[in-house]
């Protein structure tokens, strides 16, 4: 979002959204500990005793920024895992979503900050997201295995685990390489395993467009 436009959009907020929102765009770009109270005022655009007004504090502000991303994070990957298809349909469609692959994941960027994952109410959103996301793909997963569509032989708990994982792991590489192809090798590998399991096999997925910076 260019300047102007957060701008514009920041206007047309209430004082509390508008703590939640830019407490999220700095806790994806700086992590926990980057984030200061000072650099969330600025980008909000709003005094210091509009901040306490609201929240108790840094931590809490950031609890509600973390759970608001963890919650639409969700709401983006069920329009994926709930939408039409196979299994195999749905999955590939989580995997091939867009994303900012070289900004990384706004939720796992918060796993590398020492203040979060020594906090347990700050950790929490974190686990819960993560353990629904898994949950959600070994459900599609499970389902697929009923209906015929995957093989028997098929663990759904394990391999969406894997698939999990290699979303986290694809986000990393990426990041280290500054360089999207790391992610989307990734992301063939796995499907490629899975459109292995389908029955009848399925042909590979079309290659992940580019994705934004």
């Amino acid at each position: 979002m260019g300047t102007q436009e957060r701008l514009g959009t920041r206007e047309r907020l209430g004082t509390q959204e508008r703590l939640v929102r830019s407490t999220q765009e700095l806790l994806w770009e700086r992590g926990y500990v980057g984030t200061s109270p000072k650099a969330i005022l600025e980008r909000a655009g709003v005094g210091q005793g509009s901040m306490y007004h609201h929240f108790s504090g840094k931590a809490d502000l950031a609890l509600a920024a973390i759970r608001r991303t963890a919650e639409e994070m969700q709401q983006t990957a069920e329009e994926c895992l709930g939408g039409p298809g196979t299994a195999y349909d749905r999955v590939a469609a989580y995997l091939l979503r867009e994303r900012q692959v070289l900004r990384g994941c706004p939720i796992g960027r918060m796993t590398q900050d020492r203040d979060v994952v020594h906090s347990p109410e700050l950790r929490a959103p974190l686990d819960e997201m993560f353990g629904w996301l898994r949950g959600r793909i070994a459900e599609v997963l499970t389902e697929g295995r009923r209906r015929g569509e995957l093989a028997a032989e098929l663990d759904p708990v394990a391999t969406a685990a894997t698939v999990a994982a290699v979303v986290q792991g694809g986000y990393v590489l990426a990041r280290a390489a500054d360089a999207t192809a790391p992610f989307d090798a990734a992301v063939q590998g796995v499907l490629a395993l899975l459109a292995a399991q389908a029955t009848p096999p399925v042909p590979p997925a079309s290659p992940v467009p580019p994705a934004s910076a």
